[in-house]
Order: structure tokens, then C-alpha cells, then sequence
């Protein structure tokens, strides 16, 4: 039995995990949370816990200048402190929450010689949580940093709630043959399970087994949703087009239809975490 404690409640990944676990490994996961947004927090006990995965942090915000501290105090200082806790407690595994924003790429392909640039605070803070906390591994205390693309599921945000929008709402979608890496909310909870399971160390990469092509995907939604969409190419060139523009619309085209995927050497691993192939895994998540 492994004891398991979730820093961070409310957290979308954290609720999945909780939920894939306790249904498919009963008898093998013991799971509480603890809100991070309680203060009291740091007087939890952690010395009976076997695993700590901190799934607290901020995401899905718009930067500002007035939030950019708080990117650091969160996703930074208190990833850290967490972890000098579980540390300190004796737990055995320690489970960070990253996030492929650490190699601030927009497009190309990640492969294991990439190097991290952040771009963003989100990022930023991210990578600076990694890297302090990476440090802190050795054979007693095991650190998992975990990069996970874009996460797609019933009940998400973000990018595929914008995508699941469009799905119903269109009949015809640029017909661009683009390549993302991304990841189905039940996979990653998957291999989050073997990753306890195999008590694991180190970076991990998971993706879902094949790349999205954006318009298949939005196609899978509108057919999950019993709509028929078309796909256009004759739209491309007005897509592209918006891809040469300097600011928001160039970025929302790349984040969109731009190519940006993990090397898929990267993300193998010894056992099979994709349960849910892509169609599969949109007609769940459009339940």
C-alpha cells in the first residue's frame, strides 16, 4: 500500500489522479489532499506519507506585471518548501508538477540536447522550481520532475476548451497539417500510478502515443458531438497569414497550428500509461 498526499486541492490534474487511482488501483493507493491555500498547511504531518505529489501552483492566468511576483511565491517558494518538508519527513517520493513551458518554445521539436529558455513568468518559475528541487534527490528521497505537454479532458481548461468550442459551433475548420504533442487527463494519471508504482526518479516526458493534428482533432469533437464538420484548406493561406503578424494573433496561429512536439524517444517508457487512444480519449473527454 502507498500513502499518498496531494499538495494542493482543487487542482484539475490532482482531482483526475485522485479519481483514476482510487477507482482503478484500490487497493494499492491511499490518496488525501492537503489545500495549499490554508496556511495551516505547513503544520500537516507528512512523515506517514510514501509520496508527495504538489500539483499546487498558478496557471491559466494572464501575466501582468502586478502577478508576476506571485508566479515566483507560488510556483517557486512554496514548490520548494513543500519539498524541504517532505524531506525533511522522510517520504520517500517527491512528485513536481512541471510543465513543457520550461523550454519557451512556441514551435520545433524537444528532444533530450533541447535546453530550457523560459519566456514567461509561468515558465520561468517553473524551470527555477526544477532545478532546486531536482537537487534534493538522492536514493532516500526520490525527485520526479514531471513535463507534461498540453493536458486535454472532461472538465480541462485552456487551449482544448476554446478547441471543443469551435468544434460545435463551425461546419468548416483550415484543413492544416500541423503536429502537437499532447495529453489525455487519464493517460498522465496512468502513468503518474506507475511512476509510484516502479518508485521512479528523474525527468519524465509523458504524451499521449500519436501527435494531434489540430483540424483531426477538432473534427473527432464535432463527431463526439454529432456534428458534421468539413475541413478546408482553401482557409490555409488566411491561417498562415496570421502566423507572419507580430503579437497575440501570430502566437494564437502557432499555439493553434504551429508544430511543437516532444521527441517521442522521449516519453517511452516500460510500461503502457496510453490506455486511451486519440479518438478514444475525445469521445471521453466530450462525454
Amino acid at each position: 500500500m502507498k500513502y499518498v498526499l496531494i499538495t494542493g486541492a482543487n487542482s484539475y490534474i490532482g482531482e483526475s489522479f485522485k479519481e483514476w487511482a482510487e477507482k482503478r488501483y484500490t487497493d494499492e493507493f491511499v490518496i488525501d489532499v492537503v489545500d495549499m491555500l490554508d496556511e495551516d498547511w505547513s503544520e500537516k504531518d507528512f512523515s506517514g506519507y510514501d509520496v508527495i505529489f504538489h500539483v499546487a501552483g498558478i496557471v491559466h492566468q494572464k501575466e501582468t506585471k502586478e502577478n508576476a511576483k506571485l508566479y515566483y511565491q507560488v510556483n517557486r517558494d512554496l514548490a520548494i518548501a513543500v519539498a524541504k518538508k517532505a524531506k525533511k519527513s522522510k517520504v520517500k517520493q517527491f512528485i513536481l508538477l512541471s510543465s513543457m513551458s520550461v523550454y519557451g518554445k512556441n514551435e520545433g521539436v524537444i528532444t533530450k540536447e533541447t535546453i530550457e529558455n523560459p519566456q514567461s513568468n509561468y515558465g520561468k518559475s517553473k524551470f527555477q522550481a526544477d532545478n532546486r528541487i531536482k537537487k534534493m534527490n538522492n536514493v532516500n528521497f526520490k525527485v520526479v520532475i514531471l513535463r507534461p505537454p498540453v493536458i486535454y479532458g472532461r472538465g480541462c481548461k485552456g487551449n482544448y476548451v476554446l478547441l471543443s468550442s469551435l468544434a460545435r459551433k463551425l461546419r468548416v475548420f483550415p484543413n492544416i497539417k500541423n503536429k502537437r504533442s499532447m495529453l489525455y487527463i487519464d493517460n498522465l494519471s496512468e502513468y503518474i500510478c506507475l511512476l509510484i508504482k516502479n518508485e521512479e526518479s528523474g525527468m519524465f516526458f509523458p504524451q499521449n502515443e500519436s501527435y494531434v493534428q489540430t483540424c483531426q482533432m477538432v473534427r473527432m469533437i464535432a463527431e463526439a458531438r454529432g456534428k458534421k464538420l468539413r475541413l478546408c484548406s482553401i482557409l490555409n493561406p488566411f491561417v498562415k497569414l496570421l502566423g507572419v503578424l507580430p503579437g497575440k494573433l501570430g502566437d494564437m496561429e502557432k499555439k493553434a497550428f504551429g508544430n511543437l512536439i516532444y521527441e517521442k524517444e522521449l516519453s517511452k517508457y516500460k510500461d503502457n500509461y496510453c490506455l486511451a487512444n486519440l479518438e478514444e480519449s475525445i469521445r471521453l473527454s466530450e462525454r
